[in-house]
């Protein structure tokens, strides 16, 4: 997956696409790679880097939603529960089973929850299923989760769903479209819509955010899968578009493992706002969250405020023995979620669906929003579908169902940091064999070494420091702190690969820093 390759294929004035996907997150990457698969032409563009958004800030979960199957939307639920199969199926190097426990304080809730859950276990029917749910007792209760608070416990249910790296999922799902024939570049900037001469969405006009250089690129359908920034692209179609998309933030804080002490996640399905807690393993440390709070505007970068960071340290502290104070937080990162506007103002958003929708303008502008990372697949589907329906593209069936994403295999060493990367960690070991200073750690404590940077270089169009310790190896979301003093070693990494001088090293560690800034509590 090379950049430039790419971008040489979008240079041709004369070619006209099957379809351009604007938004390179998990939504626009399913759909470019669905299209690509079925043998159409497509180009994919992102304005930062793949997953930079709401795809790399998730609670790191593949699930069917506990909490839809509390308000009966077991449509919801079985959809989510059968992708989620079929996603550790095609990806499992990067999508494992994780166990939880839900911890419960009265008897009432034992038998609402192991009922629940074993409804839950019942829908993941046709080979999917992850495992089966249980009740135990307060003593293995405790066991399973010894830091929990034990006064008032009556016993817990285990239950099975799956855990993922959603940004390590994005870039698979890049080198996989790009396999395939397909073209999404990152750091390239929709500057406008372009329409035919009866005012129909005919392509996009595209800015190389590297060089400045701008492209028009005609295809015969155009997909916004842009998350929260929707209502963006829709205006440069219709400049008296109404609003369509609310974004609620929900804010994650990491903590060390000893917080948990255990392989079984916490899940607690009701707090004091409705909202489900979870505090789930993730890279050797505990993401606890999540909250949900409606802002104004969307934003690249969210910042958590300080009633959601409060919130989840009291909320948290009610069921662990030792209270994770401000001092513990290693990051905090927060991320918006596309939900379809409220047609009445103040509505909460766990009042509006989670469901996607799929909208078409009246000059044929193709615009998904809403859904989840589990579900990824099923939207592309039915988005590509779409278009088909909409007689812009010849038709041509889904073969995405059991497609093996790029990076696929069975059973990794999850002891070994590299698994993430699948059959591509020997690209990582052949690195280190012919220049073995590549072994070397980017920071002390933690096993990322120098050749993943040179490899996310490579081979996976990283282009700046955050790039690479955001979103192709985690450093930035498991220990902010860490990852700012990582930041020049990485910088002077990807300068000797793309030939840059050190002002663009110095610039890039000044840049990094003041965004690492952010994920760091004083």
């Amino acid at each position: 997956m090379k950049r430039e390759e790419l971008i040489e294929k979008i240079s041709d004035k004369s070619k006209i696409w099957d379809m351009v996907v604007i938004g390179g997150g998990a939504t626009g990457l399913g759909i470019a790679l669905d299209a690509a698969l079925r043998g159409y032409s497509v180009a994919l563009f992102e304005l930062d880097d793949f997953a930079k958004s709401t795809s790399s800030r998730s609670t790191k979960l593949v699930h069917g939603g506990v909490r839809y199957l509390q308000k009966g939307d077991v449509a919801l639920v079985r959809e989510a529960l059968t992708e989620r199969g079929r996603l550790r199926n095609n990806a499992p190097h990067l999508v494992k089973d994780q166990s939880f426990v839900i911890p419960n304080y009265t008897h009432l809730d034992n038998f609402i929850y192991t009922c629940g859950l074993t409804l839950y276990d019942i829908l993941s029917w046709g080979g999917l299923s992850l495992g089966r749910s249980l009740f135990i007792p307060k003593r293995k209760t405790s066991r399973c989760l010894p830091t929990i608070t034990k006064k008032g416990l009556k016993g817990g249910v285990i239950y099975h769903d799956g855990q993922f790296d959603d940004s390590r999922l994005a870039i698979n799902i890049a080198q996989s479209c790009a396999e395939n024939g397909g073209c999404p570049i990152n750091h390239m900037k929709v500057s406008g819509i372009l329409h035919d001469e009866k005012g129909r969405v005919a392509g996009v006009k595209v800015i190389d955010n590297e060089t400045g250089k701008e492209y028009s690129v005609r295809s015969k359908s155009t997909i916004n899968a842009t998350g929260c920034f929707v209502d963006d692209i829709i205006k440069m179609d219709v400049p008296s578009s109404t609003r369509m998309v609310k974004p609620s933030q929900g804010v994650h804080l990491v903590f060390d493992k000893s917080f948990l002490n255990s392989d079984y996640a916490l899940m607690i399905p009701k707090t004091s706002d409705g909202r489900v807690l979870f505090a789930v393993p993730w890279h050797n440390k505990i993401v606890v969250g999540t909250t949900d709070i409606v802002r104004d505007e969307p934003e690249l970068e969210p910042v958590a405020l300080e009633e959601e960071i409060e919130f989840i340290l009291q909320t948290a502290g009610l069921y662990m023995v030792r209270k994770p104070e401000r001092k513990d937080i290693l990051s905090v990162f927060a991320g918006q979620r596309p939900l379809a506007a409220p047609k009445k103002e103040g509505k909460s958003t766990k009042e509006i669906s989670r469901s996607h929708k799929i909208f078409v303008s009246d000059n044929n502008l193709i615009t998904i929003t809403g859904g989840k990372w589990t579900t990824y697949r099923r939207m592309a589907e039915d988005t590509v579908d779409k278009a088909i329906n909409l007689n812009l593209i010849e038709p041509r069936k889904c073969v995405s169902k059991n497609f093996r994403i790029h990076g696929y295999k069975p059973n990794p060493d999850l002891n070994n940091h590299l698994y993430v990367y699948g059959s591509d960690m020997k690209l990582i070991e052949d690195i280190i064999k012919n220049s073995p200073e590549m072994g070397g750690k980017i920071h002390p404590s933690y096993n990322y070494t120098l050749a993943e940077v040179v490899l996310a270089v490579r081979n996976e169009m990283a282009r700046n420091v955050e790039d690479v310790l955001a979103r192709r190896v985690r450093l930035l979301f498991i220990d902010a702190k860490a990852s700012k003093a990582a930041a020049p070693v990485v910088a002077k990494t990807i300068a000797q690969e793309l030939g840059y001088d050190n002002n663009w090293i110095e610039n890039q560690i000044k840049t990094f820093e003041t965004l690492s800034d952010q994920y760091i509590i004083n």
